[in-house]
């Protein structure tokens, strides 16, 4: 019998062993694991560099206390903004807890209150960033929300500007909803965002918990459009593992979240730092995210020529190595089905399967990811003809 509470279905594989792309349950099976702890593992699982610095980092110190500087909050910090156009950071421990300050820092900032979000968005789970969340499902259960958060329509333009207006705080968008089925926006819809949040003052703000840290093939996702959000949040893959958000912005926030205006008891912490550091000094690499993408556009090739007969696959899409397969049968039992083969995945919205390999992953390892899913929709197509 467990002592935890029963908040998630979990599958019936209990690793015990973890190294690269691979790995190990407690019957000695060996997975080939492309849930990467849901884009987290974006060097795959104990990457010898990041493994090394956590070690050193523990030897020495672990924690401390944000009221004293860090050297090694500096050294990521400056990483992150030199890979695009901000000039701040606020660290914390999750996605939820950078959407959180993403929330807080554009209502003090714009003296506003309302936000634009959209519908089948994900955004975390703590009360705001639920009630910023576009999918009733995790809502359910737990009262009124917030009454400041309007879910409108993804990849349309054309209503923006029905709701972006003057009292607007803020409009959160992720460039690929993750969650929600692995939809990628579209350079129109992101643009028309842009527009309207500088005609009216309004925060825009990209959620790239999921999507981010090369998992597109750029440092950060919103990259591949001519966009340039005022505020942006991360974590996931920043740490490999390590607990570790980042909220980014510029000069512009700085009297807004100014001392004692935010915190965060263990964000920034010595160790998650540590291995956030070599994360970036990997990924941040002109050729390691040229590679993400030639493999993102390899691995989806292959599953289009390897699927192309069968009848349950409706759509592959994705950028870099974020990966879904929209299928016409039920999503939990075909996810079943894969995991029989010994690949992990899991399902994105209601019908996706969704692929998230380590971006260190290789082409030997695509290609034994493609014929294990081969194989698993054909077990299905002989299933279905068998009965």
């Amino acid at each position: 019998m467990s002592n935890l509470f029963p908040t998630y279905s979990r599958y019936d594989i209990k690793p015990v062993e973890g190294k690269g792309s691979y790995i190990t349950d407690d019957k000695g099976d060996k997975y080939l694991d492309y849930v990467a702890g849901i884009a987290v593992l974006n060097l795959g699982h104990c990457p010898a560099n990041v493994e090394a610095a956590v070690i050193d980092q523990v030897k020495t110190l672990w924690h401390m206390s944000n009221l004293f500087p860090s050297d090694v909050q500096d050294s990521v910090a400056s990483q992150l903004t030199g890979a695009a156009h901000f000039t701040r950071v606020f660290f914390c421990n999750s996605g939820a807890e950078a959407n959180e300050a993403a929330i807080k820092l554009a209502r003090k900032f714009t003296g506003r209150s309302k936000f634009i979000t959209f519908q089948d968005s994900f955004h975390g789970r703590t009360f705001a960033t639920m009630s910023a969340t576009g999918q009733d499902k995790i809502k359910k259960g737990f009262g009124e929300m917030l009454g400041t958060f309007l879910h409108i329509p993804y990849n349309q333009p054309e209503i923006l500007k029905d709701y972006i207006d003057e009292d607007t705080a803020g409009v959160i968008v992720e460039t690929v909803q993750g969650e929600g089925g692995i939809i990628p926006a579209s350079e129109e819809f992101l643009k028309e965002i842009e527009n309207l949040c500088r005609q009216t003052g309004a925060a825009f703000i990209v959620d790239d918990v999921q999507a981010g840290i090369g998992r597109t093939g750029k440092a950060f996702s919103f990259q591949h459009y001519d966009i340039k959000p005022d505020l942006l949040t991360l974590a996931k893959g920043l740490g490999n593992g390590l607990p570790v958000g980042a909220l980014l912005g510029d000069e512009r926030f700085i009297d807004a979240f100014g001392s004692g205006s935010h915190g965060s008891t263990f964000g920034g912490n010595y160790i998650a730092m540590a291995a956030a550091n070599e994360v970036l000094h990997t990924i941040f690499q002109e050729d390691f995210l040229r590679e993400v993408t030639e493999k993102g556009e390899y691995f989806r090739a292959r599953l289009k020529e390897a699927l192309k007969d069968s009848e349950q696959v409706v759509d592959i899409r994705g950028k870099g190595l974020l990966i879904g397969i929209e299928i016409n049968i039920p999503i939990a039992d075909m996810v079943k089905k894969v995991h029989a083969q010994k690949l992990l995945v899991l399902s994105a919205g209601t019908n996706v399967l969704r692929i998230l390999p380590p971006l260190n992953t290789t082409y030997e390892e695509l290609d034994e990811a493609v014929e294990k899913i081969r194989t698993a929709f054909a077990s299905d197509t002989a299933s279905i003809s068998a009965e």
